[in-house]
């Protein structure tokens, strides 16, 4: 097994080897693969990693979890509300336009109307362009987080998307599981371009030859990405050699990976976390403070670790994990079965009662087993479930319209801080700036909301860290949502596939510098 959590030592290996490589194919097999082409269309992981490969952000994290230049430079502080970044000069789209400021500009103001991403740029007031190459970040307060949130704009191509496609819509109509120019058309800077789509069965990616960063080490000309929604028959696929590159690896197939002579297995702490989300509107009891907390009582996390994710997890007790600045080392996970039994018997629920429950099952590891495992473990506390369960393309139109009493949903904080966890599934909802955009338990605390405010205008991190710790503090006495656990990660890559130097605890592999070697 190989446990990666340095990138200076794997990029020069990825570099040597690249010295001679012949230009390679690569085979992947997700458990999924994104809803559309639309990079704003839906805030998820696939999403996220479809975007690195067709389109390049101003910044991206690096293994390491610092800044590194894109299609920005560099960039500057010119005062408390404004970031300056220089923009990459010679930069060709997929379909030859030129990469400029204006598109920059054309995505920031798309990406403000999005209902998924709106809310991550809610604290910026505008993005001025200065001049072809150079533009200004201007928050509408002091902000800490400008360039975490930068590594989100990927630049799409203004003048692709302009305009009017067949059906006399605007191409860059942005609509949720439609049928849009955007959805089946894409024209990024990135190293990919799309030569075929069918989704939910194939995609094939092509290098594009005008891609700008010559320096890469990657060697990988095309990419064929087929998902295979079941987790041993993915790992089948990687062991016969039909495919190269694997994501999830389910714990109960490490051993057979690390067995094989022809495959290494590539693991990371994890930072998503699962939960389950109690819809208020829909189930009276849900209101009650001593049902919610019953029920996280009532779940055994530790269980669920150990027995399901076979260890390859943490338990969590709360949003953020260790080391994120919100961490409240005494919040663990809280199973005691006889006392969720007397929180319920106080409440007036001791009887129970029945509810709904929605889970996807091919996008986090052991989704649908983990639902279920919940399931069985508040019929102990007789509150009687109806489960089912649906694959990803058909969960999330589900989730959208918060089509069950209680929802599983994973999350990774998009900016790799405390306060995204809770704008998006704590927040109370509001459509205009996106916050709550994934709450669908409904669950809303204005004093929470006002926390999380303040600490996104306190540039001193040990005053902004004390405010997310007392957000996670209130959650957790409030029991607003059922924290499962964190996930950690697994790849299989097969022997020749440089994995290592790609990966990373966002789980969004940079295969436009990826190396194979055989």
């Amino acid at each position: 097994m190989k446990k990666i959590f340095k990138s200076m030592a794997g990029m020069v290996l990825a570099t040597t080897l690249a010295v001679g490589a012949q230009a390679a194919t690569l085979k992947v097999a997700y458990d999924s693969d994104p809803v559309s082409l639309d990079p704003h269309e839906q805030l998820s992981g696939g999403t996220l990693q479809m975007s690195h490969l067709l389109f390049d952000p101003l910044v991206r994290w690096d293994q390491d979890m610092n800044f590194e230049p894109r299609l920005a430079t560099k960039w500057e502080r010119k005062d408390d509300l404004t970031m300056r970044f220089y923009l990459r000069k010679g930069v060709k789209f997929h379909s030859g336009n030129d990469f400029t400021a204006k598109d920059v500009k054309w995505t920031f103001d798309r990406l403000k109307s999005s209902p998924d991403y709106r809310a991550i740029f809610e604290p910026f007031a505008d993005l001025k362009v200065v001049d072809d190459y150079t533009i200004d970040l201007v928050t509408r307060k002091p902000f800490p987080l400008v360039l975490n949130n930068a590594t989100y704009i990927f630049p799409m191509d203004s003048v692709f998307y302009s305009g009017e496609d067949d059906k006399g819509q605007p191409k860059d109509r942005l609509v949720k599981h439609a049928d849009t120019f955007a959805s089946r058309n894409a024209s990024g800077t990135g190293p990919y371009i799309v030569e075929r789509r069918q989704q939910g069965v194939r995609t094939d990616y092509k290098r594009f030859a005008e891609y700008w960063d010559k320096q890469s080490p990657g060697n990988v000309k095309t990419i064929t990405l087929t998902p295979i929604k079941e987790g041993p028959t993915r790992v089948a696929a990687l062991l016969a050699g039909d495919v190269d590159f694997i994501f999830p690896v389910p714990p109960n197939d490490h051993d057979r990976i690390n067995r094989s002579a022809r495959s290494d297995l590539v693991t990371l702490p994890g930072t998503r976390l699962i939960t389950l989300q109690l819809n208020q509107d829909r189930v009276e009891a849900f209101k009650d403070k001593r049902v919610r907390q019953a029920i996280n009582y009532a779940i055994n996390n530790e269980g669920i670790v150990e027995r399901i994710m076979r260890g390859f997890a943490t338990a969590a007790g709360q949003q953020g994990p260790k080391g994120y600045v919100g961490y409240v080392d005494e919040l663990k996970p809280q199973f005691d079965l006889e006392k969720a039994k007397h929180l319920m018997k106080e409440a007036g629920y001791e009887d129970g009662f029945s509810i709904t429950m929605l889970a996807p099952n091919n996008r986090y590891i052991n989704d649908a087993r983990i639902a279920q495992a919940a399931a069985s473990m508040l019929a102990r506390i007789n509150i009687r479930v109806d489960l089912k369960t649906l694959p990803k393309a058909q969960y999330w139109p589900e989730f959208d319209l918060r089509s069950a009493d209680i929802m599983l949903i994973g999350w990774h904080s998009d900016t790799e801080d405390s306060a995204n966890f809770t704008e998006y599934l704590t927040a109370c909802a509001d459509e205009k700036t996106g916050w709550g955009q994934y709450n669908s338990g409904n669950y809303c605390n204005q004093v929470i909301d006002g926390m999380v405010r303040s600490a996104n205008q306190e540039t001193d991190m040990a005053k902004r860290a004390a405010i997310l710790q007392d957000v996670e503090r209130t959650l957790y006495e409030e029991a607003a949502y059922v924290p499962l656990h964190w996930q950690n990660l697994a790849w299989g890559a097969g022997k020749g596939v440089q994995a290592e130097s790609v990966v990373n605890v966002m789980n969004f592999p940079y295969l436009g510098d990826l190396v194979v070697t055989q």
